[in-house]
């Protein structure tokens, strides 16, 4: 959302001053005239800072499914954009062998929670960054990480990425840039994959000042790739990634957590936790209470 708000060239137009503010949501359906959806019926979309909106059919991404002891939020942490971004990334991008070591920052937010999980599932062990003790805490208890680092707290990460990844590190899942990305690079092996998912560091910054990898030359001695990526890229494939998410979170295998505010007219105080790390997990802005689905 906040590269949204830029006027620069990107994956999609920014969005333009009085528009509404693009962003995906849950809603049910009041009124349809398409034989696709009734009224009654939950769906995923770009639905934007909005209680009501008129949308194409063609719009909305997914028609909710009501499964029993998966709850409607889901469809915005581990079976929405943010999940389906860390399946996306990890698998197709990061591709991850048992036994190698993945590397996630933000990883206590939707996207890197979910990686951290899924590469336990691989059969790799998993080091988690996160900015407070609190969130590193969560990261091992709640989300099975192997350890966890808090960058605020760390004098040197390089050397606390030494410690916890001895053997190197063969995935790395970027969300945040800058810094933390240097320190990464420094430690990955030979045929290393870093996915770039995000770079919430850089986001606010100048762009004449932006910082970029000051030791991308790793990347040439070790042979290894930097990738980036939008889950937009795979949406063919999105309908076989939230059956196996559904599988695992049935089996118990995949956890998450959530930092809900209540009301629209909090939205914009809201976005600005992402940006200190005030949020807890997938920040979710709730405009209403849900209705009972006639599905």
């Amino acid at each position: 959302m906040r590269g949204w708000m830029t006027d620069k060239k990107s994956y999609i137009p920014p969005v333009k001053l009085g528009e509404v503010m693009r962003g995906v949501g849950i809603g049910v359906v009041v009124e349809s005239k398409s034989d696709k959806f009734k009224a009654g019926e939950y769906v995923f979309g770009t639905l934007g800072w909005q209680q009501y909106v008129a949308i194409n059919a063609n719009e909305i991404k997914i028609k909710i499914q009501n499964i029993p002891g998966i709850s409607l939020t889901s469809w915005l942490g581990p079976l929405g954009s943010t999940g389906l971004t860390a399946y996306f990334g990890l698998l197709e991008i990061g591709k991850p062998k048992p036994g190698q070591t993945v590397v996630v920052s933000g990883a206590a937010g939707g996207v890197g929670q979910v990686v951290g999980q899924i590469a336990k599932l691989k059969g790799c062990k998993t080091v988690g960054i996160a900015g407070s003790d609190k969130k590193c805490e969560m990261l091992i208890q709640r989300y099975g990480y192997d350890a966890a680092i808090n960058y605020k707290t760390t004098p040197n990460l390089v050397d606390a990425l030494t410690k916890y990844c001895p053997k190197g590190i063969d995935v790395y899942f970027d969300n945040v840039g800058g810094p933390i990305l240097d320190a990464a690079l420094a430690r990955i092996n030979r045929g290393a994959r870093v996915v770039l998912c995000g770079g919430i560091s850089q986001y606010d910054s100048d762009p004449s000042k932006m910082q970029g990898p000051k030791n991308y030359l790793q990347l040439v001695v070790t042979s290894s790739t930097m990738q980036g990526f939008i889950v937009m890229d795979f949406m063919s494939q999105w309908t076989q990634a939230i059956t196996e998410l559904i599988g695992w979170m049935k089996e118990g295998k995949i956890n998450f957590g959530e930092h809900v505010v209540n009301g629209i007219e909090e939205a914009p105080k809201a976005l600005p936790m992402l940006f200190t790390g005030e949020n807890e997990g997938k920040l979710i802005v709730k405009i209403s209470e849900p209705v009972k689905p006639k599905l």
